[in-house]
């Protein structure tokens, strides 16, 4: 049971800390709080974080419940959102953003913590399905509290970089940021592949089963 946490809690810290891009969000944060005083953006921080991780909690126990209710099948969902994800992906290997990422004018800018820091930025569609995903994998207590604890400590170590992110910058400069985000990229690429492989044969293994 405690060897079913453990192993559980670090893939899904492992996961998690990828899923949510960290280097590209640093950026995003780095340019949406350009500035603004310290303990403003640690505010911001705190908020972003918190709006993550109540949305990221409840993603985590929705899919099960969602996909009864829509009439599709997990491994539907899985080809869905691993496609969805290796497209964000390649934005990342590409340019070092998501597709999706968006930026405010300095006249809209009074509260960015919610929107679009936490959502799209920490998390956007692609994360989304990934998560709705994950949760819906972990069926036993030990799986599901390694899994939860796991988004937590992800959302914990993206708040550490975000705290740190004026250090950052200066160490890795805006190219050092980008480099980061392009090889978490490719990680998001193979975490995909993986999610649409275990989909399809989760097909085929239903239709096996049914023609047998």
């Amino acid at each position: 049971m405690l060897h079913t946490f453990f192993a559980t809690y670090l893939s899904s810290a492992i996961r998690f800390l990828f899923l949510l891009a960290p280097f590209f969000v640093v950026t995003m944060f780095l340019a949406l709080t350009r500035g603004e005083d310290t303990a403003h953006k640690h505010k911001v921080i705190q908020r972003a974080c918190l709006s993550a991780l109540i949305l990221g909690l409840a993603l985590f126990f929705a899919g099960p419940v969602l996909f009864n209710a829509i009439g599709i099948t997990l491994n539907s969902f899985r080809i869905g959102a691993g496609s969805l994800l290796f497209l964000t992906a390649i934005s990342l290997v590409n340019s070092g953003t998501r597709n999706h990422a968006t930026s405010l004018p300095q006249e809209d800018r009074d509260d960015i913590a919610v929107v679009p820091l936490a959502i799209p930025i920490i998390v956007g569609p692609a994360t989304i399905g990934a998560i709705l995903v994950y949760g819906a994998e972990l069926k036993t207590l030990p799986e599901m509290a390694g899994g939860v604890l796991g988004l937590i400590t992800g959302l914990l170590a993206l708040a550490t970089l975000l705290y740190l992110s004026g250090y950052l910058e200066r160490a890795l400069g805006k190219t050092g940021l980008n480099i980061m985000s392009k090889i978490s990229g490719l990680i998001l690429s193979a975490m995909a592949a993986e999610i649409v492989m275990s989909g399809i044969a989760g097909f085929i293994s239903t239709s096996g089963l049914a023609a047998g």
